[in-house]
């Protein structure tokens, strides 16, 4: 039951931290506002976490499972694999909202001074272009799509999402939503040698 306790507060920690960061950012959240948001002393957010920055990383990690849950839930969902990448791909556009692109920039940021933070994201990171290339290997065998290396064309397509989805986050009205959504279905498209059409659509 004491094991259970400490299960249940390390997750809220990890909750309220998550919620701090929405507010502040990485750089600004400090153990002490964890601590003021949940009535609970900087000592017990220590006991459950060893450093800022392990504290940080891990809050992370735990909103970024939740998208990379619903990732799994898509790659091994229903339907062809080209109508799942469809699905993956419109799932991580700037526009969608379970894509947290403000958190996922920030930890960008702060892994450039931050070890710990640069291993979680990179370890996320990678899972998600693992994931794509899962898939475009599964359509590849399945005969709906052509590609000779899946996961050097998971890196440029995601790529790409990337870079158009920081900017999109960053630069408001600079690209908008649907732009990226376009013109990342065109470059899959001519990866995988498709019609552009044919990802435009998926059951999310």
């Amino acid at each position: 039951m004491a094991r259970r306790r400490v299960e249940v507060r390390r997750e809220e920690i990890l909750r309220a931290t998550c919620d701090e960061v929405a507010k502040r950012g990485f750089a600004n959240t400090r153990a002490a506002d964890v601590a003021g948001a949940l009535g609970i002393s900087t000592g017990l957010v220590f006991y459950h976490f060893d450093s800022k920055d392990a504290l940080l990383s891990a809050a992370f990690a735990y909103a970024a499972e939740r998208d990379l849950a619903r990732l799994d839930a898509a790659t091994h969902g229903p339907g062809s694999a080209l109508a799942r990448l469809a699905t993956i791909l419109r799932m991580y556009a700037p526009e969608e909202s379970g894509a947290g692109w403000p958190l996922w920039v920030d930890s960008w940021a702060t892994a450039l001074r931050s070890e710990e933070m640069a291993e979680v994201s990179q370890r996320l990171d990678v899972r998600w272009k693992d994931t794509v290339a899962d898939v475009i290997r599964q359509g590849v065998e399945a005969g709906e799509m052509s590609c000779a290396d899946p996961n050097a064309a998971a890196w440029r397509i995601t790529a790409l999402l990337d870079g158009l989805a920081v900017q999109a986050t960053v630069h408001d009205g600079v690209v908008t939503p649907e732009q990226v959504e376009a013109w990342v279905r065109v470059a899959a498209a001519a990866e995988l040698d498709v019609d552009p059409d044919a990802l435009r659509d998926g059951p999310v």
